[in-house]
């Protein structure tokens, strides 16, 4: 049974091949390897480390800060609720650590960067593959080839590819889709026969379809879109969150989005958040269509052999003051209506939001006004919300 609470009013078996990449795959490496820095702004404006995680005046929140209930969202709605009204005085210069905090958590460890080789497909680089999963491809010669290219002056660049004779994005797609198989959830975990388009960039031709588990494992680019549902009630904003069903395979329990979702192949962005919109949240057509696309957020995560380079496409919808959202795919364990202050201070205060939620949210705060030049450390932010590939 679903729950809807209101805050805030009454209411082919294939060897493993090594050959030499053309002198133009060189022109990849100063692409690839290029210096960056491993915080996408100033280290100063991180809580310091004896507090990652502003402290309130309870505690209550010392205890849901710790990374199992982050990890399980072993939280109650009264948890959120609480710490979104906790009394905390906070000075000019300190208030926007929290919410660099959440940046951090989705652009983590790009300094090991260099241990990824391009993924290139028609001279286009489309994603990056660490090279110690490369090794899985070994039996795979018919599918994957590994090139590696001495042809300047010495220097080593290397790339993974698709053999030549897929020449098709059909014919990639099946054959990648075959060693994804064989590969299983041991190194693939959360297979779910849903496929992402593989591009160069947004809106640039489909070179084949990729499982949405394994994207992350192939480091291409993927997009989605998140909606933020907001209602005014007595001229203050209140946004809708909903807390994901704690059978979820991945994020369990955690706070998210009224509505969001990746873009998978076929589908375009304003498509798929009425689609998502009926699915997630039971909003009908006849008020979807008025949403209103407001931007993008873009991030790079390296975690192990998986790198996200992931652009959510943002949208602001603004509902009925009567209106009540009601999941339909069982993947949502309730709403509540909070108003947009108190969000906010959840996100500053605690790791409750699925990650990416986090840095949607925070551009919503910029674009209402929550969040003001006179924060020190403003351009900062707002600049950080962007620091993946946005194209």
């Amino acid at each position: 049974m679903h729950t809807t609470l209101v805050i805030g009013k009454k209411l082919l078996k294939m060897g493993w091949c090594l050959c030499m990449c053309r002198p133009s795959l060189s022109t990849f490496s100063s692409l690839l390897y290029s210096k960056t820095p491993s915080l996408p702004f100033p280290s100063t404006f991180l809580p310091s480390s004896s507090s990652t995680t502003p402290s309130i005046k309870s505690n209550l929140f010392s205890s849901f800060a710790s990374s199992s209930a982050v990890a399980t969202g072993t939280f109650t709605w009264e948890d959120v609720f609480r710490i979104s009204q906790s009394a905390e005085e906070d000075n000019n210069s300190s208030y926007l650590h929290g919410y660099f905090h959440k940046v951090q958590l989705c652009n983590r460890d790009s300094g090991k960067q260099s241990e990824f080789l391009p993924f290139v497909i028609e001279g286009q680089t489309v994603g990056f593959i660490h090279s110690g999963f490369v090794e899985h491809f070994k039996s795979f010669s018919d599918v994957f080839i590994h090139i590696k290219d001495n042809s300047n002056g010495g220097s080593v660049s290397e790339c993974v590819s698709l053999h030549p004779m897929l020449k098709t994005a059909e014919e990639r797609t099946n054959a990648v889709a075959y060693v994804i198989k064989c590969l299983g959830e041991e190194h693939i975990p959360g297979i779910r026969n849903e496929f992402y388009p593989v591009v160069s960039s947004f809106g640039s031709r489909v070179l084949f379809s990729l499982e949405r588990a394994a994207a992350p494992y192939f480091g291409i680019k993927a997009y989605g879109i998140h909606m933020n549902g907001y209602v005014e009630i007595d001229g203050q904003k209140h946004l809708w969150i909903g807390k994901r069903s704690n059978t979820k395979q991945t994020y369990p329990g955690m706070l998210d989005h009224l509505v969001a979702g990746g873009l998978p192949h076929g589908i375009d962005c304003k498509e798929n958040v009425a689609k998502e919109c009926e699915e997630e949240a039971g909003i009908p057509r006849s008020i979807s269509s008025r949403a209103k696309p407001v931007g993008a957020v873009s991030y790079m995560d390296i975690d192990g052999y998986r790198y996200k380079r992931d652009v959510l496409f943002c949208y602001d919808l603004k509902l009925p003051e009567n209106f009540v959202p009601k999941n339909e795919d069982g993947e949502v364990e309730s709403f509540k209506l909070i108003p947009v202050r108190q969000v906010a201070e959840v996100i500053r205060k605690t790791q409750f939001f699925k990650a990416n939620c986090s840095l949607v949210i925070i551009d919503f705060l910029f674009r209402h006004g929550y969040i003001s030049p006179e924060n020190v450390g403003y351009l900062d932010l707002l600049r950080s919300l962007r620091i993946g590939d946005c194209s």
